[in-house]
């Protein structure tokens, strides 16, 4: 009985663990179904994850695209405007150098003798606009004009034929056999291109009141240089007259004189020096005062259909002799020549400067 009862108590234990141990594998069992469902969510989330980072990543590589097209666009686009800056500079050097070439060319620079001036004929009526009716300043306009020219060189020659169709027959000619007492010479006939003239107006305003002063020596302060200035341009005996104001330059050593009364200032003017009294008595240059401006400038290319250049000519002969050898030649119709004008050759080493004032030549050395 009693084996019987143990066994029992240890069959209701087995029991009890049976049961337990159930439990715990459906308990098992209810955590790997959970598990699992927790895994196909997971693989889910990371699929959508791994399809949205895919996507991200052509996004983000259509945009990287779309960038670096755009940077390569702005890349040429610099490029392009730096090539154009170069092309803009490399014209603006050549403008500029054209332009100093054009000022250099048309630049006048030559010293004017003095020459009187004489008048012919008083203005007409009407065309009396720029005069001053005050009296205070002579005003004239004077026309400048530069004649075309060209420059002979050694071993050259000028012609210069009566009619032009003298002309146009020699040089037709791709050279000319001019016989000489020692030699045959060949020359060369060509046209001529004249140097470009230029034609400007000088409007000419000199004040009968106002006297220039120079070279003032700097004796004193500026108001006491200003009071001698007065002091001595006042004196009748010197020729001077009443002064209206007297104005001085320390930089310049240079000064203006007003006169009350016009025409004082013009004959001080005439003199060129002027005695003034500083600390002892100096001469001064005086000058007239005057204003001017250049207007209507033009430039004209000037030729010459009448003259030949005729180049290669050989010294064979003295400069004289070889010269009336070319103008003998030229006038024959046989060599298709004809009366001359004028002539010119000079021997080798040498220039001359020609002028052309209306189809006609000049010479000067």
């Amino acid at each position: 009985m009693e084996k019987l009862e143990e066994a029992r108590k240890e069959l209701k234990e087995l029991k009890a663990k049976v049961e337990k141990a159930d439990d715990i594998k459906a308990r098992i069992l209810l955590e790997k179904m959970e598990a699992d469902d927790a895994k196909t969510n997971a693989q889910q989330e990371m699929m959508a994850l791994a399809k949205k980072q895919e996507s991200c990543q052509k996004d983000f590589k259509q945009q990287l695209d779309m960038v670096q097209d755009e940077i390569k666009k702005l890349s040429k686009c610099k490029q392009d405007i730096l090539e154009k800056l170069k092309r803009s500079k490399a014209e603006l050097e050549a403008q500029q150098a054209e332009t100093s070439k054009l000022k250099q060319r048309f630049k006048i620079c030559a010293q004017i003798p003095k020459t009187d001036v004489k008048f012919l004929a008083r203005v007409p009526e009407g065309e009396e606009e720029d005069r001053d009716d005050s009296g205070q300043s002579i005003r004239e306009v004077f026309t400048i004009s530069q004649r075309g020219a060209v420059l002979l060189r050694g071993g050259q020659a000028l012609i210069t034929f009566e009619e032009e169709k003298v002309a146009h027959q020699i040089l037709r000619l791709a050279n000319c056999r001019v016989s000489c007492e020692k030699a045959t010479l060949d020359v060369k006939p060509k046209g001529i291109s004249l140097d470009t003239a230029v034609k400007f107006e000088v409007k000419l305003d000199v004040s009968r009141k106002e006297l220039k002063v120079f070279d003032i020596p700097p004796a004193m302060s500026e108001d006491r240089v200003k009071d001698r200035l007065e002091i001595s341009f006042s004196k009748p005996s010197r020729g001077g007259g009443e002064v209206e104001s007297v104005d001085y330059d320390v930089n310049t050593r240079t000064g203006t004189i007003v006169f009350l009364k016009p025409g004082v200032a013009g004959k001080l003017a005439m003199k060129g020096m002027y005695k003034i009294n500083l600390k002892s008595e100096v001469k001064v240059e005086v000058g007239p005062a005057y204003e001017y401006k250049l207007e209507k400038f033009q430039t004209s290319c000037c030729s010459s259909k009448r003259t030949i250049l005729l180049e290669g000519i050989e010294d064979v002969e003295d400069e004289e002799d070889l010269q009336d050898h070319l103008e003998i030649h030229f006038q024959k119709p046989n060599n298709s020549g004809g009366e001359i004008e004028s002539i010119k050759y000079i021997s080798k080493g040498k220039t001359l400067q020609a002028f052309f004032c209306e189809d006609t030549m000049e010479i000067a050395n």
